[in-house]
């Protein structure tokens, strides 16, 4: 999996590629915590991630509960059929804003 950030004073885009899986899951973690401070506004673009598992799911959660504690956004973009199937079957589309 490759990580690619972009801030702009309070606003972050984070973009995945790969696979955000068991394997990957603790450095996408790993980056996010050491980013989000004073984020407001926070982007996760999944144009290029192909798949994502239980454990990617986990810190996506743990991602928007961060941002709600924080008062702040966040929205997950670009993601293929086979990543928003997962979010429709897990429920994950109800807690995510994904565009």
């Amino acid at each position: 999996m490759e990580i690619n950030k972009k801030a702009d004073g309070s606003n972050l885009e984070i973009a995945l590629s790969g696979r955000l899986d068991t394997t990957t899951a603790p450095e996408f973690e790993k980056s996010l915590k050491e980013s989000i401070n004073g984020v407001t506004d926070l982007t996760i673009n999944f144009e290029g991630l192909d798949y994502i598992s239980s454990a990617g799911l986990r810190v996506l959660l743990s991602a928007q509960k961060m941002m709600n504690a924080s008062g702040g956004k966040m929205k997950v973009i670009g993601a293929n059929d086979i990543v928003k199937e997962i979010f429709d079957v897990t429920g994950f589309s109800d807690i995510l804003t994904i565009e």
